[in-house]
């Protein structure tokens, strides 16, 4: 112990001890007692300190915490649930993959379906099944159907008011419908990039603008766009599919600034790769059909994962969702704070990519 530390425990007199003295050896004892006994009534305060704090402060505090955010969670789904139910939701491209999953959840939510794509038969043969669903706790309403391309904007029109037709409104338009690509650059033709920007970006825009003046006269709706983490980022041998979410991403952006004043809500959502048959029903560069099911489509998130996600988003009116894993993620904010480093990553990834078709 260091000496300085033992002064307050000297004897306050005025006799002096030499170190050969024998009361020295005693009174260095005493003291050496007392200082013990005052680091254990130091420590001893301590724990009755932390005791005091964890007892009467911490613990209920941190209890309080855990009830006031369970209390937030139970509103918020309660308020999700009454927003979805009875609502009036309208899905283009249900008859497959995500489309098809997103019917099922919000049809399990109560919510009043107008399924949509060019497919008559399946999107009947989609209406028997969710009518035959038992599963659901909630009222469900039978859904309409409405055939039409996206691609034919004269079928934009008419769809339209057949939509209008069903409910007399439309409070949820989830604009889902879309194709992908795969290709070169050098080697598409510019038909296919506009095949795919129709499909992609112009027929959702249409829509959306067909649909807009009776939200807006309601003051009341919320359109849904489903882009892609590509929409962020743009990956090799995917232009036109980039460059259609892309475009996606930023038209929505812009439509939710200029529709809060009519309290309309905008939300885009990007997910990553989902196992459905998207790579598969692909446009190449000539523009004949991928048919190959990429093995990174092939460990992607289940389209009914997804779904529910997408759910989830539209009932908390969230304005921008990334659904994509760590990896893709990441590489967003990558783009953004080192796009030197993204850049190079992205060229050694088509190095790899065209290496690999080549052999």
């Amino acid at each position: 112990m260091d000496p300085i530390n033992l002064l307050p425990y000297l004897p306050q007199t005025k006799w002096s001890p030499g170190p050969g003295d024998q009361g020295w050896h005693a009174m260095l004892c005493q003291v050496l007692k007392e200082s013990q006994k005052c680091t254990r009534r130091k420590s001893l305060l301590k724990v009755k300190i932390m005791d005091f704090i964890t007892s009467t402060a911490i613990l209920p505090l941190l209890f309080g915490c855990v009830g006031v955010f369970g209390l937030f969670k139970l509103l918020q789904r309660v308020r999700m649930k009454a927003y979805l139910r009875n609502a009036v939701v309208v899905i283009t491209g249900a008859t497959s993959g995500l489309g098809r999953e997103c019917a099922r959840v919000f049809y399990a939510a109560g919510a009043k379906l107008v399924l949509c794509g060019r497919n008559q038969e399946a999107l009947e043969e989609l209406t028997k099944e969710l009518t035959a669903s038992l599963a659901t706790k909630v009222q469900t309403h039978k859904p309409y159907t409405v055939t039409f391309d996206l691609t034919d904007p004269g079928a934009i029109v008419a769809a339209t008011a057949e939509i209008l037709q069903c409910f007399g409104h439309v409070d949820v338009l989830i604009n889902n419908a879309g194709i992908s690509y795969r290709g070169t650059i050098v080697d598409t033709t510019t038909d296919v990039d506009k095949k795919v920007m129709e499909t992609n970006y112009f027929g959702p825009v249409a829509l959306t603008k067909a649909l807009l003046p009776s939200m807006i006269k309601r003051r009341q709706g919320h359109v849904v766009a489903i882009s892609s983490i590509q929409g962020k980022i743009s990956i090799p041998f995917r232009s036109a599919y980039a460059a259609s979410k892309h475009a996606t991403q930023a038209f929505f952006d812009c439509l939710r600034a200029e529709m809060e004043q009519y309290e309309i809500e905008v939300t885009v959502i990007s997910p990553g790769y989902i196992h459905t048959n998207l790579s598969l029903n692909a446009v190449t560069a000539d523009g004949s059909t991928y048919g190959v099911m990429d093995k990174s489509t092939a460990q992607g998130r289940s389209p009914a994962e997804v779904a529910r996600d997408v759910l989830a988003a539209v009932g908390k009116k969230k304005k921008d969702v990334i659904l994509g894993d760590l990896l893709p993620s990441l590489a967003i904010y990558l783009r953004t704070l080192a796009p030197g480093l993204f850049f190079s990553l992205m060229a050694s990834r088509a190095r790899k990519e065209r290496k690999s078709k080549s052999s």
